[in-house]
C-alpha cells in the first residue's frame, strides 16, 4: 500500500476524454491513498475535462506518424523524470518507451497496462518495417517487466507465451454508471419508425466491420444506422455514405460525453461489434462497446472472435455471425426484426447479461494487484 503522499502518473497517448478503463485506474489509484495524474495529449477539439484527480494534456508539432510517437515519448520521459512520481502507469506500448526509462532512471515501479494485442494491430501487420520497430521496443523491455495488466485471458496467454511472462487479466467490464432516464428518441432527433443498428467507440478502425455495415444499408431501407465515435475508417466511411446515397440511413456523430452516447445507444434495437480475425489483436479483443451495449439492454450482433462470441453465446444476448459481409448482416437483421418476441427475449438475456458480468468485481481485482505492488526495489531485472 503506498504510504501518505505517494503519487501516481498515468500516461496514454489519447486526449483522455473517452477512456473509461483508463479512467477506473486513475479511480482505484485514488482509492488506495495516491495522487493521481493523468497525462495525455492535446487535440485542437478536444472537449473540457472533469476529473476528480489532476490532468495534464500535452500540446505536440506533429499529430501522427513517427514523429508524433517521437515527440511525446520524449516530452513524456522528461516530465516523468522531473516530476514527482512513485507509482508509473503505461498504458499500451505507445507510451511504455518513456515510462520503462523513467522508471529505470529514478528507481520506481512501473505498471504496464496493455490494452490490445499492440504488435499484432492490423495498422502494423500491413506495414512491415513500422511493425519491427514496436516490436524490437516491446522485445527489449516486456521480459524484464514484473507488473503486467492486461484485458482478457486469450492475450495474457498469448503475451505469456511469447515472452514467458506471467500477465494479469483485469476485464473491460465497466463500472455501472447513473445515466438517468432514457430519453425520447424525438428528444434525439432519432426517427420512431426506425429499426436503429449502433456501432460505437474510439477504435472504429479498418478490419473491423463498419464498412460492410454501411453497405448493408442499401438494403436495409426501414433501418438506420447511427455510428459514433472516432477511428482511421472515419473518412471512408464519410465518403461511402456519400457515394452510395446513404445519408437517409445512416447517421456518423464525433465523440460524445459518455452518457450522452449511451442515450443513444438504449435508443437503439441491435448493437454492432463486427471486428474480423485478420489479425490476433481483433482475434483476442473484448472491446468496451459489447458491454455498453449489455448494459443498455439492447442485443448484440458479434463476430465469431472468442472472447466476444463467448459472451454473447453464454447469455444467449445477441447472435453470432460466422462472416462479415453485407449479405449475412442483411439476413440476421431482418430475421431479428421478422422475429420480435425473438428480439425481446434477447434484449432481456442482455440486461440480465449486464447484471451478471460485474464490474466491480474488476476494479476490486485490478485494486488487489495494485496494492501489492512494492515500493522498494527496481521494476527491472
Amino acid at each position: 500500500m503506498p504510504t501518505a503522499h505517494q503519487r501516481a502518473i498515468v500516461s496514454v497517448t489519447n486526449d483522455l476524454a473517452t477512456d473509461n478503463r483508463v479512467h477506473r485506474t486513475c479511480t482505484v489509484l485514488q482509492e488506495l491513498g495516491y495522487a493521481v495524474l493523468l497525462v495525455g495529449r492535446a487535440w485542437s477539439d478536444s472537449p473540457a475535462l472533469e476529473r476528480p484527480y489532476d490532468t495534464r494534456r500535452l500540446r505536440l508539432l506533429f499529430n501522427k506518424g513517427p514523429l508524433f510517437y517521437a515527440e511525446y515519448n520524449l516530452r513524456l520521459f522528461f516530465l516523468l523524470l522531473f516530476s514527482r512520481g512513485d507509482l508509473l502507469v503505461a498504458n499500451d506500448l505507445d507510451t511504455l518507451l518513456a515510462n520503462r526509462f523513467a522508471a529505470w532512471l529514478r528507481g520506481k515501479e512501473l505498471v504496464y497496462d496493455t490494452h490490445e494485442f499492440y504488435t499484432e494491430v492490423p495498422e502494423l501487420v500491413g506495414r512491415p518495417m513500422v511493425r519491427k520497430a514496436w516490436l524490437a521496443i516491446e522485445r527489449a523491455i516486456f521480459p524484464k517487466l514484473r507488473n503486467v495488466i492486461t484485458v482478457n485471458r486469450s492475450i495474457a496467454d498469448a503475451y505469456r507465451e511469447r515472452y514467458r511472462t506471467e500477465v494479469s487479466v483485469v476485464r473491460n467490464i465497466p463500472m455501472k454508471r447513473a445515466l438517468g432516464p432514457k430519453p425520447t428518441r424525438n428528444g434525439l432527433g432519432l426517427p420512431d419508425d426506425k429499426f436503429i443498428l449502433i456501432m460505437q467507440g474510439a477504435g472504429i478502425n479498418v478490419q473491423r466491420g463498419a464498412e460492410e455495415a454501411v453497405l448493408a444499408m442499401m438494403e436495409l431501407r426501414e433501418c438506420l444506422l447511427l455510428i459514433i465515435g472516432g477511428g482511421d475508417a472515419w473518412s471512408t466511411l464519410e465518403r461511402m455514405v456519400k457515394e452510395h446515397g446513404l445519408v437517409d440511413r445512416v447517421r456518423m456523430f464525433d465523440r460524445m460525453p459518455y452518457e450522452r452516447m449511451m442515450d443513444f445507444t438504449r435508443n437503439a434495437d441491435l448493437g454492432l461489434t463486427l471486428d474480423k480475425d485478420t489479425n490476433l489483436n481483433y482475434r483476442f479483443s473484448l472491446p468496451n462497446k459489447l458491454f455498453d451495449y449489455l448494459n443498455a439492454g439492447i442485443p448484440v450482433l458479434a463476430t465469431d472472435l472468442p472472447e466476444v462470441a463467448a459472451i454473447v453465446r453464454q447469455y444467449d444476448a445477441g447472435i453470432v455471425l460466422r462472416s462479415v459481409d453485407p449479405a449475412a448482416i442483411v439476413a440476421t437483421v431482418r430475421a431479428l426484426m421478422a422475429d420480435r418476441e425473438r428480439l425481446k427475449a434477447l434484449a432481456r438475456n442482455a440486461t440480465f447479461a449486464a447484471t451478471s458480468l460485474d464490474g466491480e468485481a474488476e476494479k476490486e481485482k485490478l485494486k488487489a494487484l495494485l496494492a501489492g505492488i512494492g515500493r522498494n526495489t527496481s521494476t527491472y531485472r
